[in-house]
């Protein structure tokens, strides 16, 4: 029989695509789910729109605005599964997505976390454009955090697929975080993992570019709590292994902060730099096109930053 997976679905203001999202999930094919909506507090009419699916065995529950995480959490509370599948209300899945894990899933360490192949979209799946892939891979836990923190990258929620015993032991979303609480998360998960199990036959939809998403949030706020998602995430990472290649990329994932949040995150990034000089430095220069890069060597880097955002 096949184990019984619980999708999760955070939802705040997700009106224009949450049917779109429930659709996605019901057509999940050979697999035993229970999809349960989280309404956080939306203002608009997602939770008019959630409702409408409880005929085909959609639950729902609203809360007042507490953020994602809460939203998950509320929803983990509820959850029955032997899987877990986080689906943000405006994502998708491929309709193979959760049963293609599973059958990974069978042959794996029952202690492995899943991951898949995943692509942008801004207006339908067929425009989706693939990502930088270099978390897609099977590794073992800390490999896979020094390639997380290395390369600046990210695996986006509904790429994973989580066994519930795992997520026991990694223990809950943190809800005092905003922008990258999902970074945390699941570094907390593949560090509590005995590895990370590879699908590349499933696939996931991650819609981005929206006005007024999380992930594009600038604020001082949003700044913090990324900077605190970071530091919670590489103390973790010298916690499971503290050595030369670890310190080396939480410094270089410390200097990538820096670069994204100037001229914001003062305090934060002041921070950072003390954190990097006790890692032992990083040898990381700041991102950029060879127009950048010029004016870099000429001006110095946060000048240049500062004229290319000028010109954006």
């Amino acid at each position: 029989m096949s184990p019984l997976v619980s999708i999760i679905v955070p939802c705040h203001n997700a009106a224009p695509w949450l049917a779109q999202t429930l659709e996605s999930a019901l057509a999940q094919t050979g697999v035993a789910a229970e999809i349960i909506v989280v309404d956080d507090g939306s203002a608009d009419e997602s939770p008019q729109i959630a409702r409408r699916f409880e005929a085909r065995g959609v639950r729902t529950q609203t809360q007042p605005n507490r953020g994602a995480s809460a939203a998950r959490n509320a929803g983990l509370r509820l959850a029955k599964g032997e899987f877990l599948q986080f689906l943000d209300a405006d994502d998708l899945l491929d309709p193979h997505k959760i049963r293609r894990q599973l059958d990974l899933a069978a042959h794996a360490d029952p202690g492995a976390v899943l991951c898949c192949a995943w692509n942008r979209f801004t207006d339908a799946p067929t425009d989706a454009a693939a990502p930088l892939e270099v978390l897609c891979r099977d590794a073992d836990p800390v490999s896979w955090v020094v390639a997380k923190f290395e390369q600046n990258a990210m695996m986006h929620p509904a790429a994973w697929l989580v066994p519930r015993a795992l997520a026991e032991v990694a223990g809950p979303w943190d809800e005092s975080l905003s922008l990258d609480d999902d970074g945390e998360y699941f570094t907390r998960v593949v560090l509590a993992s005995r590895g990370v199990r590879f699908c590349p036959e499933a696939r996931t939809y991650y819609r981005s570019g929206l006005p007024g998403s999380l992930s594009r949030e600038k604020s001082e706020r949003a700044w913090e709590s990324a900077y605190r998602s970071l530091r919670l995430s590489g103390t973790r990472l010298l916690g499971a292994e503290d050595s030369p290649r670890t310190r080396g990329a939480y410094a270089t994932a410390l200097q990538h902060f820096i670069y994204d949040a100037y001229p914001r995150a003062a305090a934060c990034r002041r921070e950072a730099a003390g954190q990097i000089r006790a890692l032992g430095g990083a040898r990381l220069r700041p991102p950029g096109g060879p127009k950048f890069q010029l004016a870099r060597r000429v001006l110095g880097w946060r000048l240049a930053k500062r004229l290319a955002a000028l010109r954006s």
